[in-house]
């Protein structure tokens, strides 16, 4: 299901980038008049993919934390005891 919005969201990128092009191209050609409107139209276009991109960082940053979540609750037990008498053996080499 995730893949499938990513895979949405990658191509409404590709379409605005496109779109986008588009536009610088019709920049140097438009007629004094039509400018502010194409002006307009690419500002509208860059917040949308501003906001897109700040959506995915939010929804990264949940995830991340849902993650670290739930490590914090988890017990590593037998590996945490391991890990201790390793660096133990470390700090003391000959005992």
């Amino acid at each position: 299901m995730e893949d499938r919005n990513i895979k949405s969201d990658l191509e409404g990128l590709e379409e605005r980038v496109e779109e986008l092009e588009g536009l610088a191209d019709a920049l140097a050609n438009a007629p004094d008049e039509e400018l502010v409107e194409v002006l307009n139209r690419t500002v509208s276009l860059l917040g949308e993919v501003n906001a897109d991109i700040e959506a995915g960082i939010r929804s990264a940053d949940e995830g991340t934390r849902g993650i670290g979540g739930s490590l914090d609750g988890a017990s590593f037990g037998d590996f945490d005891v391991a890990l201790s008498e390793l660096e133990e053996r470390e700090q003391n080499p000959g005992g």
